[in-house]
């Protein structure tokens, strides 16, 4: 694992591409697995803070960004709004249509294209294994099709390392880094917490973020 605190490096867009396929593949093969152990998380603190920000009973266009089997795109679903997924996985992208009925697109991070036309308030997830340049390129790719306003909700684990665990490349950042991957790429920050609530700072290994598009 390498220490992030001071490193400015970017990833070669050949080893960027080898990292996703790795990846990716990884998630195809524990698709089952993956939606067995994660779709009882109990997120609700999340799904509270991303609509907190819209008048209550207000229907919304939510993409999830990294959308994975489908559990947060069928709980929008369930209140409402109108949600659409993104994933780079095949096997996630199959189930959470099939878990949801809702559309979901099958795109590469590394080369996303969301239309203007889209400019959808969204709900993203983000896991980028690379330093500070490829951050704001993928970020840059929702700011472009958010209405103007629009949220971006994040929520990652933390830390200051960057690498391989198993077949699944991670990078991990606090939250002054993502402060200015943020800035960088158009938004600001509304506020941040870690979770799960009310744990030691130490046994908080999850950071979320909430921003708007800036005017």
């Amino acid at each position: 694992m390498t220490d992030m605190r001071h490193s400015t490096h970017t990833t070669p867009a050949d080893d960027l591409a080898d990292i996703e396929r790795v990846t990716l593949g990884h998630y195809d093969a524990n698709a089952q697995s993956f939606w067995f152990g994660t779709k009882d998380h109990d997120v609700s603190q999340n799904y509270d803070k991303l609509l907190s920000q819209f008048p209550a009973g207000q229907p919304l266009d939510i993409l999830d960004f990294g959308c994975g089997p489908g559990r947060d795109l069928r709980y929008f679903l369930s209140l409402g709004h109108r949600p659409v997924g993104l994933d780079g996985s095949p096997a996630f992208c199959d189930m959470a249509r099939a878990n949801t009925g809702c559309p979901v697109l099958r795109q590469s991070f590394l080369s996303l294209d969301l239309p203007r036309a889209v400019r959808r308030r969204i709900r993203q997830r983000v896991d980028v294994p690379c330093a500070q340049p490829g951050t704001t390129r993928v970020l840059r790719a929702p700011h472009g099709a958010l209405r103007a306003g629009g949220i971006l909700f994040m929520s990652n684990p933390r830390g200051n390392s960057e690498g391989w665990s198993g077949q699944r490349y991670g990078h991990f950042v606090e939250f002054d880094a993502w402060e200015v991957y943020l800035q960088d790429a158009g938004f600001d920050i509304v506020e941040h917490y870690y979770r799960p609530p009310g744990a030691p700072r130490a046994e908080q290994p999850w950071l979320a973020i909430v921003s708007r598009k800036r005017a």
